[in-house]
This record gives C-alpha cells, structure tokens and sequence, in this order.
C-alpha cells in the first residue's frame, strides 16, 4: 500500500500521542542538550499509564507513595523530607483542620489545569476518591479506614471528611492529612471514560493500560519500549504560572534507558550517558577520588546520602530459642555493623556509633523526637563478642555436649539466615550475621531464594513462617509524612499478625500490648513533649524486646550525579530554600530540582 503524505503525518501523530515505537526518539537520537537521563528507577518495560493502578511497572511515572512521583500525575501537596513540611502543589495555600480535627480542607489553585487545558477542580478530587473506593483500588484499601468521604463543596473548595470512632474522634488525623500528598487526583472525565470502557469492571479498569490518560504534571509519555522510556516536557504546563513554579522545569526530555543490571547502569554513568543514577553504586567515592569523573553525591564525603530507611533483620519468634530475648540480643549485639556498612554498602551509611540505633531514621527530624539518654544503656553498636558470649553463659545456655554449639534446655541452637537472591548488599550483611552466629556458639546459616519465593512466604502471615526463615531481611519505611509513626507501627504493631497477604510489617509475628496502646495513642498526641515521651518508650520496647535489628541505614534514593552535561544539582547546603532533598528531581519537593538545572555548556 502506498501511503499518502497525509497519512504519513497521521500515523506519525498517532505514534506521538500513543508512545508507539518511532525511530526519532532512539537514545542516541534525542537532543542531549535537552534530555536528562535517569538510571535505578525502570527495570522492565512499562505496563501502564494507568493512576488507579500499582501494577504498571512504570516508575517514571507512576509512584504514589510518601514522597510521591510527581512527573506526570500530581498531589495536592509535596512533601520535603528534609524539613518534613508540605507545600502547595494542585493546592491553593495550606490545608486547615476544623477545630475538633474531623475535617480537613484545602482549596485547588486556579491556574491548576489538565494537559487537554481543561481546569483541575475540587470535583476532580472527589471523584478521584469516589473512584478508588467504588474499584476498591489499592489506594482505597489504604486508606478507607480513615477516610469517610472527600467532597467538594464548591469548584476550588476540597473537604476530607475523616472516619470517626465511637466516641466521635478521628481515628487517624496523620494518615488523613497524609493523604493529600501522597495520592494523585485524576481527571474526573477521563475516568468517566475509562469506566465506560472497562464496563464498570473493577479488574479491567485496574488493568487497563491508560494509554489516552489525561495528566496535569510538567511531562507526559512520549516513548516506551522494551529499551527505554521518554516522558516530554509540556509546554503548556499549568505550573509555569506565576503562583507555583513560574516557569518551566530545564529539560525537555526525561529518559531511562532500561539497563540490564547495575554493573551496565554504572558504565553508563561513567561514560556521561547517566545524569542522575538512582541505584547502589558500589565504592561511590571512586568515581571522582581515583577516575577524576565529574560525578558527585548529596554528602561529598560518607554515607554520601541522606540515610532514610532501616534494611532490618527480623527473628521469627516461631522459631526453637528466638522466642528467647536473650538469645535474640545475644546475636544482635554480636554482628559486626561495621563491617557490614563497610562492605555490603561501601560505607554509604552512617555506623551506628554516629547514629545510635533506635526506631528512627538517620534524619534531624526523627532523631529529635526521642530522649537519647533516657535508652542509651540499652543501644548497642555491635560486633560485641564479649558481651554476647557473657549474657548467653549468664542464661545458662551454654554447650553442654562439646560440640561447640549452645544449646537451650538440652537442644541446639541452629538457625537459618536468608534474604533474596541476587540482593547483594543485603546477601552480604546476612553473611556477617551468620559468621556472628559462629562467634558466640549459634549455629547459623544461610539460604537464599529467589524472590518469587521469599516474597510470597515472607508475606503471609496467617501460618507460621516455616523453616529456613529464622532471621530474615526486610525493608523498613523510610522519609514520609506520616513517620516516624508509620514505619514503628509496621516494625511493631500486632495488627499485622494473621494476614493472609501482609506487606506491611511485624513479619517476625511480635506482639506486645503495650507497644500497640502507645501506636494506636499517637496519631492523636499534639503536645511535643507528650509524643517525646511516647517515642521514647516505644524505641525502650524495642531495643528490650529486639524482635528485630536494623542492618544499616540505607539512603531514601541513591543520589549520585554526573554533571557532564546538567549542573546545579541539590547537594547539602546549597543554599536551596527551602533545600531540595536527594531524590532525583522527581519525588516530592524534589521535583523543585527540575527548575534549579543548567546546562554545562548551553
């Protein structure tokens, strides 16, 4: 068939709109004066575009989460994890409570419109949550507990209706007001089209890929294959207007090229072809100590970034001894951290000696908020061998048959350590657990699936976990608006104890009632000095019970910047206010980043 000009143009249209393959945005074929490329973030091609969804494997695009992906789709409000404010995004001005913190509201900013130029309106945002709840999306399920309703009493005007508990209260005024930056609002007529197209069917509006949708952010799809994935500036962009931005974000293009593994990613970045590298770069310091590269992190000396999460070490308290708290600080204070944060991270976190472990990440925020001296006698930095041996001798668990293992009332203490396979940091701190095991007479050793199968046994919580999960690996919260209530109710909170399916925390099966009065008490403390002390008792629990031990801290997002061809990236003290945080010019406030850039050589 021959084509017409016409029709040339007109698939060439379609190709743009749809993000099907085409020949002008190859990588190497992109204007890389006007192209910031990314790598860490999309391993994998891209599902979806789809807002309701968390299955879409696109991480360009779409994370709704407490620093949200604010790229393409947005919040309200943007959360800085340096500071732990929020500030106006879709919103017009702060959010207020009512007196009696039952309702929140909040009014859209006027100059707020869609990318088809139609305006963002408070409507939008009701339907948006309409939607969730009537889909039971994952975004519902989050949060239908606290939420009653979100209205719209006028064009500009949202209300949050809070859910309430018998005595009238708010259930969760943080998870509330969290809410409003950590969940994007979507076009309430694009979604009336989807609903028309999927038929009203909650498994097909989840699943479809949302190719048509309509975005409010400064980029929208442009190209995604099984190699790379573009996201186009658009000029049009509502926050350009002199009451957000005031202008346009520096690029035009924002692109991942979809790497292999992370040795491809790291030669890419070396080579200039990475700007912002969004995963763990072993030996980051080397880059510009020993190759002279223009390439530089958050810290210019260690950790190199802003530690935010806990990679932890849970104990499975079904397991013969580890119901023992004696057993299990035995082995926490035995592990060499040192080590660990030398080796399996390449010293790109803080050593317990200079942040003193707790509940709290590494942040001024959250270490502010618990009575250091009060639980001091209780922190340890490990690799403690001395004392491990003494409080296990102390118990009466000793070796009593000379094989050179303890034993608790007549039997061995054996163990299994385990994390995922082809995690490497995290397989690498699991050894120094084990060779900690051999130090102190606890047979332990390790084991590691594939992920496929750690996450689905890991994650059931309604059985007992089965053997060859003793001590076992995962994450911790980090950074967020809710914290650090949210990652100690998930380290903690008995609530989590028989899910069928709990991605949420406590796998190790704790439970102290104590600790779940104080969670529960929290969300509904104001008083600084009352919540000091809340913390602080709740981290006293922890650090005396020990149903699990954080590893490492480890940062929000690796942070590392090659300024080949953009400069002007946040470091620490760059004099930003208020300071961008290091999470690569797409999550939360550092989105304010994308503003900030200038071209090396324009």
């Amino acid at each position: 068939m021959k084509l017409n000009r016409f029709t040339i143009v007109a698939l060439l249209l379609v190709m743009l709109i749809t993000g099907t393959t085409s020949p002008s945005v190859a990588q190497d074929t992109l204007p890389r004066n006007e192209t910031l490329y990314f790598n860490g973030q999309q391993w994998g091609s891209v599902v979806g575009w789809n807002p309701y969804s968390n299955s879409n494997n696109n991480a360009m695009a779409i994370a709704q989460q407490d620093n949200a992906r604010v790229l393409m789709f947005e919040t309200p409000y943007l959360y800085n994890m340096l500071d732990g404010q929020v500030y106006p995004l879709l919103a017009d001005g702060p959010y207020t409570w009512n007196d009696s913190r039952t309702e929140l509201t909040f009014s859209i900013n006027p100059a707020a419109h869609w990318s088809d130029d139609t305006p963002v309106t408070a409507e939008d945002v009701a339907y948006t949550w309409a939607t969730h709840v009537k889909y039971n999306t994952p975004t519902a399920a989050a949060n239908v507990d606290y939420i009653a309703d979100i209205v719209a009493t006028d064009p500009q005007t949202v209300v949050i209706q809070a859910k309430l508990n018998d005595a009238g209260v708010t259930v969760n005024p943080l998870l509330v007001q969290a809410y409003v930056s950590t969940n994007y609002v979507v076009q309430k007529a694009w979604t009336q089209v989807l609903e028309e197209r999927v038929g009203g069917d909650a498994t097909a509006l989840l699943a479809d890929p949302a190719e048509d949708v309509v975005a409010s952010g400064p980029y929208y799809k442009f190209f995604a294959d099984d190699s790379k994935v573009v996201l186009i500036r658009d000029d049009n962009y509502w926050g350009q207007d002199a009451s957000m931005w005031g202008k346009l974000p520096a690029p035009k293009y924002l692109a991942h090229t979809i790497f292999k593994d992370n040795a491809a990613g790291t030669t890419a970045l070396q080579a200039g072809e990475v700007d912002i590298s969004q995963q763990f770069n072993s030996n980051v310091q080397s880059f510009w100590l020993e190759n002279g590269l223009p390439i530089s992190t958050y810290l210019p000396e260690a950790p190199y970034g802003i530690g935010a999460s806990l990679p932890t070490a849970f104990f499975n308290l079904n397991s013969y001894g580890l119901d023992n708290a004696v057993v299990r600080r035995a082995i926490a204070i035995a592990v060499d951290y040192p080590t660990i944060i030398a080796n399996a991270m390449t010293n790109q976190s803080a050593t317990f000696d200079q942040v003193p472990r707790s509940l709290m990440n590494p942040t001024a925020g959250e270490q502010a908020l618990y009575d250091h001296d009060a639980v001091a006698e209780l922190q340890w930095a490990g690799n403690d061998i001395e004392t491990a041996n003494a409080i296990l001798d102390e118990a009466g668990i000793v070796d009593s048959d000379g094989d050179g293992w303890r034993e608790l009332d007549g039997q061995k203490l054996t163990y299994i350590a385990t994390c995922p396979n082809g995690w490497s940091d995290w397989q690498a701190a699991i050894e120094v657990v084990a060779a900690a095991g051999k130090e102190i007479g606890i047979d332990i050793t390790t084991n590691f699936p594939e992920w496929s199968v750690y996450q689905t046994v890991v994650t059931k919580s309604d059985a007992p976990l089965p053997e060859g999960y003793d001590i076992f690996m995962m994450w911790s919260d980090g950074a967020g608006p809710t914290q650090p209530w949210s990652r100690i109710r998930k380290m903690l909170s008995s609530e989590f104890n028989g899910m069928t399916s709990n991605w949420n925390g406590n796998w190790g099966g704790y439970s102290n009632p104590a600790a779940d009065e104080l969670i529960q008490a929290i969300p509904q403390e104001t008083d600084p000095a009352a919540l000091k002390e809340m913390y602080t008792e709740l981290v006293r629990i922890y650090l005396t019970d020990i149903p699990s031990f954080t590893l490492m801290y480890r940062p929000q997002s690796f942070h590392t910047v090659n300024e080949s061809v953009w400069t002007n990236f946040p470091f620490d003290g760059d004099g930003t206010n208020p300071p961008v945080p290091p999470l690569d010019l797409m999550d939360g406030w550092s989105v304010a980043g994308l503003y900030n850039l200038v071209l090396v050589n324009p």
